[in-house]
């Protein structure tokens, strides 16, 4: 998941997803993190192609043990291009989609929270739009349940990428 990046859905149209929050690139604003309110970030995308619905992933790739799933979401409704701040950490949210767990363990958005001793990370917000108004999964399914569920079904993706470092 790492090497992903944006994809281009149709020509001179970029898919884009952006925060108004923080800068593709920036850094994330401790209100974000655990070392502040702990609330997901607003998202918003644009130049999207034809979807029927979307599934968002964020991942920390720096992590010490490996990738670390911080938010999963998916059956985002097609009729949306945005996600709000402060999504509720519940299984299921009417008109926004379904929350999976994450690797705190716990439905819904988990913010960065690096160990202090291991400097900056890097999170990744990997929006996928599907040809799929939904992929059929129980709320509390894993990122690999949701990767797994996406085969062959999405039609394009758009990354942001925030930094974050404690201390």
């Amino acid at each position: 998941m790492a090497r992903l990046k944006e994809y281009v859905v149709r020509e001179g149209v970029e898919f884009k997803l952006e925060s108004p929050a923080f800068e593709n690139g920036g850094v994330i604003p401790k209100a974000y993190t655990c070392d502040g309110r702990d609330v997901s970030p607003p998202l918003r995308w644009s130049g999207q192609p034809e979807a029927k619905s979307y599934a968002l992933i964020m991942y920390d790739p720096d992590a010490p043990a490996g990738t670390f799933i911080h938010w999963v979401i998916y059956d985002i409704p097609a009729s949306r291009s945005d996600l709000p701040e402060a999504v509720p950490r519940r299984p299921v949210i009417e008109g926004l989609g379904v929350q999976g767990v994450n690797d705190f363990g716990y439905t819904g958005y988990g913010g960065p929270c690096p160990p202090a001793w291991h400097g900056e990370h890097r999170y990744f917000f990997a929006l996928h739009a599907l040809n799929t108004e939904s992929l059929g999964l129980p709320s509390g399914s894993t990122a690999d349940a949701v990767i797994e569920a996406m085969k062959g079904k999405v039609v394009g993706y758009a990354i942001l990428m925030g930094r974050y470092k404690r201390g």
